[in-house]
């Protein structure tokens, strides 16, 4: 079931047999760091864990039958990330109300029962909204990409003192339905859909992209530097390559700019929590994670 060049699945990171199985569900992951985070965090913990990288196709499974592979054959739990957070939402019980709310899910633990998901995007971003800006407001907020991760921001801005939202989304089903989940859990948010960027008018505070645009393979930035010359904030959900065109376009515009590793990094560490059940010291782990030549500035 493992990809060529991904962790055998009856072997640790020692090459013994791992005291947790993890895995990561998705597309264009080849770059992504979660192995690495999970597998050190099993060291801070004393625990001797596995991470695999699932690539449905590779696998020659869909994303029910990978689900049903993974659970058979012992693992604890999987990360899901791009395109299946929504889709892994409709098939496992979701105990947490405000998770069924906003409908998609990026990890699910294995056990007695039905799967169980959970989203760690949610907690992730506020975690690292607050440590970059405090409790400075979000304000007007223009959010690119209405999919699995754009819903759990959307909802975690609700905590975050917005006090408008522009979803901007190729795809109207999504964006529409984003924005009427939006409109019925906070009827006092202000919430314009909109499909291009020429569509997004009045100036924002924060721009953030829920999108894959910017992400190795799929290289460039979801919305031109000038339209960002209004704003005081930027967050990126992509954080392979950390510095994404993006965030580089912000910076230059003078705003101040969140990475997509912040987010990684804060989930990464909710979704070890919900795996073992051991905390780990948060910055001990990125101490590690530099040490390994994947801390923020590699």
């Amino acid at each position: 079931m493992a990809r060529a060049g991904s962790q055998p699945l009856d072997h640790g990171a020692d090459g013994t047999a791992p005291d947790i199985r993890l895995g990561l569900i998705g597309d264009n992951i080849a770059a992504s760091r979660s192995p690495l985070l999970h597998v050190l965090a099993g060291r801070l913990a004393g625990l001797n864990a596995s991470y695999d990288r699932l690539v449905p196709r590779e696998c020659g499974r869909d994303l029910d039958g990978l689900l049903a592979d993974c659970a058979a054959r012992g693992y604890r739990g999987v990360n899901v990330t791009y395109p299946y957070k929504e889709r892994a939402a409709s098939r496992v019980q979701v105990d947490d109300p405000a998770v069924r709310a906003l409908g998609a899910v990026n990890t699910v633990i294995f056990g007695p029962g039905a799967p169980r998901g959970h989203n760690t995007d949610f907690s992730g971003f506020i975690a690292a909204y607050r440590e970059a800006r405090g409790a400075r407001p979000a304000g007007r907020v223009c959010m690119i990409g209405a999919g699995g991760v754009g819903k759990a921001i959307a909802h975690a801005l609700l905590q975050s003192g917005i006090e408008h939202l522009t979803i901007l989304d190729l795809d109207g089903d999504k964006a529409d339905d984003l924005g009427r989940r939006m409109a019925m859990l906070a009827p006092w948010l202000d919430v314009a859909v909109v499909r291009t960027a020429g569509d997004i008018g009045r100036p924002h505070d924060g721009f953030v992209n829920c999108s894959p645009v910017g992400m190795v393979g799929l290289e460039g930035t979801p919305l031109d530097r000038d339209l960002l010359a209004c704003g005081t904030w930027a967050f990126d959900a992509v954080y392979t390559p950390v510095r994404t065109r993006f965030l580089m376009d912000a910076a230059a515009e003078g705003l101040q700019v969140i990475s997509g590793y912040e987010l990684f990094f804060h989930q990464g560490l909710d979704a070890w929590r919900l795996f073992s059940g051991q905390p780990v010291d948060a910055r001990e782990l990125k101490r590690l994670l530099v040490e390994a030549g994947a801390g923020p500035d590699a």
